[in-house]
């Protein structure tokens, strides 16, 4: 793929019949800063080939891609897109804004950087927006399903996490892999009885962080925070920790992911266990239970 310079592009933009430009970031970052003349078709979209057919109709006519700058890889990505969609004169202004800038050329737009995420504030989860997935396992067979999230809230306080508590309801498992009816049924009433969860008498699963510390210098899409705590499960009380990625979107929203396993053994669910049991054999079950949680929040004004 054909690249160019900062000092090239400024050329091939002051010639009589300049090329087509493109911002390939999105359209906040183009009003944001941008190169004179340039104008944003988003490689992160679906509809990026769509859009640049819109812009530029004439395969044939030099088009030059640029993004944020190495590393990142958004003018390759649009490049090698528009290549393979037929475009047969794209050029790839790899430097991108950093370089043009460095330079010392010119750019448009308004300056105003997006504001940095503000956590702070009282939060309260949605359980209707929000869902738990739960896989149990050996070494020959597999179940995955959901739990019902009850309640959850939480505090964060000059950065600081004040506290935090989510509430899941275990009477309300569900098992999704198992489609004959009363096979589903039996497993449901296994994990609801004394050899599992024992809902009976402990219908609730309750969650408490106590810290929730930043993980330095992660990149966006990994977990972010580093959730201690501890999960009172069969009337149990245990240290719990885990690695989310927690994230606020600008309109009152908070959202928490996270993938965990966790020793059911060490709650009392007992059944399976090839560390508490002899002569199992086929019967064995996984002592670790993993779990998939998403959480959305909003702002407990």
């Amino acid at each position: 793929m054909s690249t160019l310079t900062a000092s090239e592009l400024s050329r091939r933009l002051e010639a009589p019949e300049p090329p087509v430009l493109i911002h390939v970031l999105p359209s906040e970052s183009w009003d944001c800063r941008r190169i004179p003349g340039s104008q944003c078709a988003c490689v992160y979209e679906m509809t990026f080939l769509e859009n640049v057919h819109q812009l530029s109709p004439d395969k044939t006519r030099e088009l030059i891609v640029y993004g944020a700058g190495r590393p990142s890889l958004d003018s390759e990505a649009a490049a090698e897109k528009l290549s393979a969609d037929g475009y047969t004169a794209v050029l790839d202004f790899a430097g991108g804004l950093q370089e043009w800038q460095a330079a010392g050329l010119a750019v448009e737009g308004s300056g105003e950087e997006p504001p940095a995420p503000d956590f702070n504030g009282r939060w309260k989860a949605d359980p209707a927006a929000s869902v738990i997935r739960w896989t149990g396992r050996n070494l020959f067979n597999d179940h995955e399903g959901t739990v019902g999230l009850k309640s959850g809230s939480l505090e964060i306080r000059d950065g600081q996490l004040k506290d935090a508590e989510f509430t899941v309801d275990l009477r309300k498992i569900a098992c999704r892999d198992l489609t004959d009816p009363e096979m589903n049924a039996m497993l449901l009433r296994h994990l609801a009885d004394r050899d599992f969860f024992e809902t009976s008498q402990f219908p609730e699963a309750v969650f408490k962080a106590t810290s929730a510390k930043p993980i330095a210098e992660v990149t966006p899409g990994l977990p972010n925070f580093e959730i201690e705590g501890t999960l009172e499960l069969r009337g149990v009380t245990h240290p719990l920790g885990f690695r989310a990625l927690v994230a606020v979107d600008g309109r009152d929203g908070l959202a928490a992911q996270a993938w965990l396993e966790f020793d059911r053994t060490v709650w009392g669910a007992n059944y399976g266990s090839g560390r508490l049991f002899a002569w199992l054999g086929k019967h064995v079950v996984n002592d670790l239970v993993g779990l998939q949680l998403k959480i959305q929040a909003r702002r407990d004004v």
